[in-house]
C-alpha cells in the first residue's frame, strides 16, 4: 500500500485510526483439505518478504527476484502470458524526477560546496558551467549576477499569495533579459526561506542557471564589497529514471468479459524512496503484509480458479510494481492494457489481507459503491469475517487505476498496524488460516458474479478523509506518473467543484488563482491558501485549448 506524498499517508492513517487493533495470538481451525492452501500461501510469502529480494523496490534486483518467482508460479497455474509480446512482463518507465548528477562540482574561492548541503539549483535552472571571477556589484554584464532574497522575504511576510519560488523565478528572468550569464541567489536576512531541491518539479527552465546558495561563508563572501568572487565548477540536473515491471497472466475461459484479480508485488526496499516511517538504522523492509500478502491472495485465487467451475469469465491477474511509488504500474496497465477495457466487468484488488485479527475477525472492503450489484453480492459477515464497507472507488491502492477508467472495483484489507512501512512487516506475523479465510470470502464473490451479466458501473463520493490536511478540495484525483508542467488531472470526483466547473479528466491545471501550478507540490501548497467559500479561477489546459473555470469552494 502506498503513499506518494505525505499529504496522503496523512489521509491513510486518519482512515486507519477507526480500524480495530490487531492481535496474533489465537489461531483459526482449518480442515485438512486447507493444509495445501496454506502452504501454498507460506511458500509465497515467505519468500518474497525474505531478506534476498531486499524490499522489492521497484526497478532493482529485488523486484527482478520477485517477478522471476511470480512468473513460475503462474505457468504452474495454467495462465498464458498477457504482458508485452506474448510475454509475463509489461514494463513500465518511472520518471524519478529531477536529481543532481554526481558529475557536479561547484567551489567559491576555492571552498568546495557540497550539492543539497550547501547549495542546489532551482526548479527553473539550467545547466551550469563556471570558471569566473566577478564581484557582487557587477551589473549590465555577462557574468552571473546575484540575488539576496531577504528584502523580498520581508516585505511579504503578511502576503498568504506570495510565492518565493515565482518571485525568485521573476526576478532572475529580468536578470537574464539584461544580459546575466546565471544567477547565485542566498539569505542574508532573519527569515528562514525554506527552500530545498525540488527532484519532483516540472518547471519549465530559463536560459541561465539559477543556484541557491545555502552555506553561510558563501552568503558572507557574496556580501563582500572589497574583493571579487572566484567561481569555479559545473551544475548538472539530469532526469532519474528506473524501469519496473508488472506481471500479467489470463485465464481464458472463452467468455466475452474478463475480471481482473491483482494486488502489487513491490514494496520499500532499504527506504530509499523516502516513503518509510521507520526512523532507526537503515534497514531491508520486507513487507509481508504490504505486500507479499496480496501477491500470494492473487496466485492462490489463480489455483483455486483453473480448476473451478466458473467458466461465465475470463480471469486476468495482475501483479503490479510501482504501488509504493504512486500506483505507477496498475495506471500504466490501465491507459496501455492487453485487453480491451471494454471487455474488464470488474476489478479485485488485494492489499495487506495478511492480518486478519484473530478476534474480531475484521475487514475492509473498499469501493462498495462503485456497482449498485455489489450490495446484493458482497456480505458483510460470511466465512467468520465480519466487513467494514466503503463506497469509494478512490484510495491508495491499485484498484482507483480502475475505477477512473470507469470499471467497478473491489479492494480488499484487513487492518494497518505498527509494522506498517517498517522493516518489522515479517512473515512471522502474517497470519495464514486468517488469509485463507480473505480468499475464500474473494472466491464466493466471484462464485456470486459468475451468475451474473456484466456489472453497471457507479460513480462513487469522495473519500471523507481528503480535506484532513486541507479545508477545500476541487475534487481531482492527480496523475502521479505526468512529467510535464502544470498538473493532470487523471479523475474528478462525483458532485464535487471540478466536476460542477467542468473540468475533465486529461486537463493540465496550469493555475489556480494567483498561484502557477507547475507539478503536484505547488498545487497542495495552493490549496492550502483557501478556505471555505472562497471563490477562484482555475486555469488549464485542454489539447491545445487555454481555459479558465471560475470555482467556489
Amino acid at each position: 500500500m502506498k503513499y506518494a506524498n505525505q499529504w496522503v499517508l496523512n489521509l491513510l492513517l486518519i482512515a486507519f485510526l477507526s480500524l480495530p487493533s490487531l492481535s496474533y495470538g489465537q489461531k483459526i481451525k482449518i480442515s485438512k483439505s486447507d493444509k495445501q492452501a496454506i502452504t501454498n500461501l507460506q511458500t509465497v510469502i515467505s519468500y518474497l518478504a525474505s531478506d534476498k529480494l531486499e524490499g522489492r523496490r521497484t526497478g532493482t534486483r529485488g523486484e527482478k527476484l520477485a517477478y522471476e518467482f511470480i512468473i513460475p508460479q503462474f505457468e504452474k497455474a495454467g495462465l498464458q502470458p498477457k504482458g508485452t509480446n506474448n510475454t509475463y512482463l509489461q514494463p513500465f518507465e518511472v520518471n524519478e524526477g529531477r536529481e543532481i548528477t554526481t558529475n557536479s562540482w561547484f567551489t567559491i574561492n576555492g571552498d568546495t560546496l557540497v550539492a543539497n548541503t550547501d547549495y542546489f539549483p532551482l526548479p527553473y535552472s539550467h545547466v551550469a558551467s563556471f570558471n569566473t571571477s566577478v564581484s557582487p556589484d557587477i551589473r549590465e554584464s555577462k557574468e552571473p549576477w546575484f540575488l539576496d532574497i531577504a528584502d523580498m522575504m520581508e516585505k511579504n511576510m503578511s502576503n498568504p499569495h506570495f510565492d518565493l519560488l515565482l518571485a525568485i523565478k521573476e526576478k532572475s528572468l529580468d536578470f537574464q533579459n539584461k544580459g546575466a550569464s546565471a544567477v547565485l541567489v542566498y539569505n542574508d536576512g532573519a527569515h528562514d526561506d525554506d527552500l530545498q531541491f525540488q527532484p519532483k518539479s516540472h518547471d519549465s527552465a530559463l536560459n541561465i542557471p539559477v543556484i541557491f546558495i545555502k552555506n553561510e561563508k558563501a552568503k558572507k563572501l557574496f556580501n563582500s564589497h572589497t574583493s571579487d568572487v572566484h567561481l569555479k565548477g559545473k551544475i548538472n540536473v539530469d532526469i532519474k529514471k528506473r524501469t519496473g515491471y508488472n506481471v500479467v497472466g489470463f485465464l481464458d475461459n472463452g467468455a466475452k468479459l474478463t475480471v481482473v484479480i491483482g494486488a502489487h508485488y513491490d514494496h520499500l526496499g532499504y527506504g530509499e524512496d523516502h516513503n518509510s516511517l521507520w526512523t532507526g538504522k537503515r534497514e531491508v523492509h520486507n513487507g509481508a503484509d504490504d505486500n507479499a500478502s496480496g501477491t500470494a491472495a492473487v496466485i492462490e485465487l489463480a489455483n483455486m480458479l483453473k480448476s473451478s467451475k466458473l467458466k461465465n469469465y475470463n480471469f486476468l491477474f495482475i501483479c503490479f510494481s510501482g504501488e509504493e511509488l504512486g500506483l505507477f504500474g496498475s495506471k500504466y496497465f490501465a491507459d496501455n492494457a492487453t485487453i480491451p477495457l471494454e471487455q474488464i466487468n470488474y476489478m479485485i484488488n488485494c492489499d495487506m489481507v495478511g492480518r486478519l485479527n484473530d478476534s474480531t475477525h475484521g475487514m475492509s472492503v473498499g469501493g462498495y459503491g462503485t456497482s449498485p450489484e455489489w450490495g446484493k453480492i458482497v456480505p458483510q459477515k460470511s466465512m467468520g469475517i465480519s466487513v467494514k464497507f466503503d463506497s469509494s472507488g478512490i484510495g491508495p491502492s491499485d484498484h482507483t487505476s480502475f475505477y477512473l477508467k470507469n470499471i467497478p472495483v473491489l479492494f480488499f484489507f484487513t487492518g494497518t498496524h505498527p509494522d506498517y512501512h517498517k522493516p518489522t512487516d515479517d512473515v512471522e506475523k502474517i497470519n495464514f488460516p486468517g488469509e485463507l479465510q480473505v480468499i475464500k470470502y474473494i472466491y464466493n464473490i466471484l462464485k456470486e458474479t459468475n451468475k451474473m451479466e456484466k456489472l453497471t458501473f457507479s460513480k462513487t463520493r469522495e473519500p471523507q478523509t481528503e480535506s484532513v490536511r486541507f479545508t477545500v478540495s476541487l475534487g481531482i484525483m492527480p496523475d502521479y506518473t505526468y512529467t510535464g508542467e502544470g498538473l493532470r488531472v487523471d479523475g474528478t470526483i462525483s458532485d464535487k467543484v471540478a466536476e460542477k466547473a467542468g473540468i475533465k479528466a486529461g486537463d493540465i491545471i496550469t493555475g489556480l488563482g494567483d498561484f502557477k501550478i507547475t507539478d503536484i507540490n505547488n498545487y497542495m501548497k495552493a490549496l492550502s491558501k483557501f478556505k471555505k467559500g472562497d471563490a477562484t479561477s482555475v486555469y488549464l489546459k485542454r489539447g491545445n485549448d487555454l481555459l479558465n473555470y471560475k470555482v467556489t469552494f
